[in-house]
């Protein structure tokens, strides 16, 4: 049996071990502990690759094209057979004809269509005798991507068969075809979207949610690896020791982000590598900082399962006071505050720029200054802790 006083020595001496590993030492014992942990190399280093592969697979078709619509036609003319015409030809639509508009609409509550045309009785003779006429067009507003395809593949068809009629009717007027045919629209508009040619969904919400992705898996791996370091006391740590421990596990995360970067969206062909080593410099950054911020939560939570009960429920949050699928000036004026102290706040925007756009990095310095400030900001936190919390015994 040891005396008392033998085993606060030992304990002492475990805890001047710990506080006295190098740079390296914690570096290589992180690393040993990240293998060797199942739970812990499935969030950080096997989910993120599941990730790059499935996640992308529901939009691999982009462009969402031949919604299923209605066309409630009261009019059985000439003209309204040729809207319809055109609104069956449209990649937009996928028509189908009802007998009366309350049809149409049991048929949107059933979700059988996404919206419907209503082409209403007298259409043609208003049109011929040159009076103002309507064609509704209703859409199912509770499905935003749904109904915008609506809308626009309607309105195509319309604007087709209206600069068709005004054609016509200049002809008849005796004008030659041709300039008839450019004064049908007298300001010709020519769009061309840029950066995603394709104005493809999956091309435009990827590359914004591997961010997200990389982060939060990072955060919840690195916060239960220091959970369970903390629970077999072995949290305690020199200054040195910790910006090892932030230095491997950011390396891993950061050959996960090249893996996203440099292959996932290549497999998928989204826009890629514009400025290739401004994303490189950008995941140097961007992964210590997240890193450091999952060594405070991880202190802070101070048990392993913690960090997957909060962390899992707070990305779509993030996600959102990012300010990529809202923009960031229409948010509250307190969550426009609260949102950088996330690290994605920055990041993705900072990322789609670089990688996607183009952007040269004094262009997004910003985003680098604010990723920097962040990341001072944890390790600050991450020593405060460090003191707070009790030097129990440890256990080498």
């Amino acid at each position: 049996m040891s005396s008392p006083l033998n085993t606060k020595q030992n304990n002492a001496k475990a805890t001047t071990s710990l506080t006295a590993q190098t740079f390296w030492a914690s570096f290589s014992q992180t690393i040993k502990d990240v293998f060797g942990d199942k739970g812990v190399l499935l969030m950080l280093i096997i989910a993120p690759i599941i990730y790059g592969f499935f996640y992308p697979w529901p939009y691999s078709t982009e462009v969402v094209n031949h919604v299923p619509v209605g066309i409630v036609d009261y009019d059985n003319s000439n003209l309204s057979r040729t809207l319809a015409r055109y609104a069956s030809a449209s990649p937009y639509l996928d028509t189908e004809h009802f007998i009366n508009e309350q049809a149409a609409k049991e048929a949107i509550w059933s979700d059988q269509i996404a919206g419907y045309m209503v082409i209403p009785s007298g259409l043609e003779e208003q049109v011929m005798s040159g009076q103002q006429a309507y064609v509704s067009v209703l859409g199912n507003g509770g499905y935003f991507i749904l109904n915008k395809n609506v809308q626009l593949g309607f309105s195509k068809a319309v604007g087709t068969v209206s600069a068709g009629i005004k054609v016509k009717k200049n002809i008849a007027k005796g004008a030659y075809a041709p300039t008839a045919a450019q004064s049908a629209q007298a300001v010709p508009l020519q769009i061309m979207p840029l950066y995603n040619q394709t104005e493809g969904y999956g091309a435009y919400v990827v590359p914004a949610v591997s961010v997200i992705i990389l982060q939060q898996t990072l955060l919840m791996a690195t916060a239960m690896l220091i959970g369970t370091w903390y629970e077999q006391r072995r949290h305690v740590a020199s200054v040195r020791g910790w910006l090892g421990r932030i230095t491997a596990l950011s390396t891993l995360s950061f050959i996960i982000g090249c893996f996203y970067y440099g292959w996932a969206f290549e497999l998928h062909h989204y826009p890629r590598g514009q400025n290739m080593l401004g994303t490189l410099l950008f995941l140097a950054l961007f992964c210590p900082t997240v890193a450091t911020l999952g060594c405070v939560l991880g202190l802070w939570f101070r048990q392993r399962e913690r960090s997957m009960q909060i962390l899992i429920f707070i990305s779509l949050p993030i996600f959102f006071l990012s300010g990529y699928p809202w923009p960031a000036d229409q948010l509250p004026q307190v969550l426009q505050v609260i949102r950088w102290i996330v690290p994605t706040t920055p990041a993705i925007n900072t990322s789609v720029q670089l990688n996607q756009m183009g952007a040269s990095i004094s262009q997004v310095a910003i985003g680098f200054y604010a990723l920097a400030g962040l990341w001072l900001l944890y390790f600050v936190l991450l020593l405060f802790l460090r003191k707070r919390i009790p030097q129990k015994k440890a256990y080498l």
